[in-house]
């Protein structure tokens, strides 16, 4: 049965960027995936100053209207890094909080879909046809950390 996921207070909500689970990324503390996301789209860019700005906000929803406002400029390469800088991210969530590690672990091989209903890229979109990166870096994140385990 497949795990569906979106709002950081909804069911598997700490699956969410949202949820209120701080990482900690080359010494910087963030206070959630969401905000380090954000903040590094900016990172060498002409808005660079934006990085300490989505830092500095107290909300993950302040920090992706920040990252998401169409007048900034982002890196040029964000297209390329994108992906592997959220894997990053997720992993070192996951592999922090040992408890929401628990949960993710309990999912065993079931496939886990961020149900967005207007996310096609990250999520599954309204009529389920998305790419479900998110999903796939969690399901990703699971196998490793299972792997892990099992060494």
């Amino acid at each position: 049965m497949t795990i569906y996921f979106y709002k950081a207070e909804g069911p598997y909500g700490c699956f969410s960027n949202f949820s209120p689970h701080s990482i900690r990324v080359s010494c910087q503390e963030w206070l959630t995936v969401e905000h380090y996301y954000q903040a590094q789209k900016f990172v060498g860019s002409a808005d660079e100053d934006l990085v300490a700005a989505i830092r500095g906000v107290p909300t993950p929803g302040e920090a992706a209207k920040l990252g998401r406002d169409p007048n900034h400029r982002v890196r040029s390469d964000w297209e390329q890094v994108k992906i592997a800088i959220m894997h990053e991210a997720v992993k070192i969530k996951f592999m922090t909080h040992t408890d929401i590690q628990t949960i993710l672990l309990t999912t065993g091989d079931r496939p886990i879909v961020e149900d967005s209903p207007t996310d096609y890229y990250w999520g599954c979109g309204c009529d389920k046809t998305g790419q479900n990166h998110l999903g796939k870096i969690l399901m990703s994140v699971r196998s490793e950390i299972s792997q892990r385990l099992t060494r």
